[in-house]
């Protein structure tokens, strides 16, 4: 399989009743298989629908978020595998420096997941909180017009976006407003882990005194993998669901939802943003 991002397809455009061929650009999707291998033992830990690209992110990430690496230093390499004399990029092993595969048994209830996957349940926040994370420090505060910034920056900045639009985003700001990191792909959750491997290769992480924005809505999901990376802000464009807020009020979050235009809704830790950390919230 190949590692494009995007193709061309022939389409059949109706304009004003009038019929067009044109080309049109696609968003790729394709399978990607996650093995990890200690010593002599393997095993495929997830298949997931994703974008070509920045697969070692994804998969680096992945295995973060979910607990079963802790630094980079516990991977020795990550290489795609070969059928044949041919190179399988939809099929990715990562060898570990231990000599046996830790446990797996979080990974069982979702061992397939796809473009927009979510898993939900209140038994999974006791999950999160079973795993000892650090806490997310107080502070990090952001300014309003800061927040209201993020929107464009984040749209001008998605190149595969820009050509196909139909791409998620995850990006990564200080508090000056500068973007450090975007990454892009079809499912939301492979955007953000994408993001979360590029800090954890780059020893980037924990992203305290960052904004996460991401493209589409805050789910739960995406908070916890919020989390578990550190992230003090999180903005997104459309609307958080329960779940999410129920995250972001137990583990210290400060969500934003809605962020259009000059305007935003905060749906826990207003104490965060600056000038408004004192104003009455019903």
């Amino acid at each position: 399989m190949t590692r494009f991002n995007k193709k061309k397809q022939s389409i059949l455009t109706i304009e004003n009743g009038q019929p067009q061929r044109k080309k049109d650009v696609l968003a790729a999707e394709e399978p990607l298989e996650i093995l990890l291998r200690a010593g002599q033992e393997q095993r495929t830990i997830a298949i997931t629908m994703r974008t070509p690209g920045s697969d070692y992110e994804l998969a680096a990430g992945f295995l973060y978020n979910e607990g079963i690496i802790h630094t980079k230093a516990e991977v020795a390499n990550m290489t795609y595998c070969v059928d044949g004399n041919q190179q399988e990029y939809n099929s990715l092993r990562i060898q570990l420096e231990a000599d046996t595969l830790p446990k797996l048994n979080q990974l069982e209830r979702h061992f397939f997941t796809n473009s927009a996957c979510g898993v939900c349940g209140s038994t999974m926040l006791d999950d999160i909180s079973q795993r000892n994370l650090p806490p997310i420090p107080a502070g990090s505060g952001a300014t309003p017009a800061l927040i209201t910034s993020l929107p464009d920056k984040l749209r001008q900045s998605q190149e595969i976006f820009e050509t196909t639009g139909g791409l998620h985003a995850a990006a990564l700001f200080d508090l000056n407003g500068n973007l450090l990191a975007i990454r892009e792909d079809v499912g939301r959750h492979n955007a953000l882990d994408k993001l979360i491997g590029w800090g954890l290769l780059n020893d980037q992480l924990p992203f305290h005194n960052k904004v996460l924005m991401v493209s589409g809505r805050a789910s739960y999901e995406l908070l916890q993998k919020s989390f578990v990376a550190g992230v003090p802000v999180f903005c997104a464009v459309s609307a958080p669901s329960t779940l999410a807020v129920e995250v972001a009020e137990r583990f210290g979050i400060t969500l934003i939802g809605f962020l259009r235009g000059n305007r935003f809704n905060i749906y826990t830790g207003i104490e965060r943003i600056k000038t408004l950390e004192h104003a009455l919230v019903n």
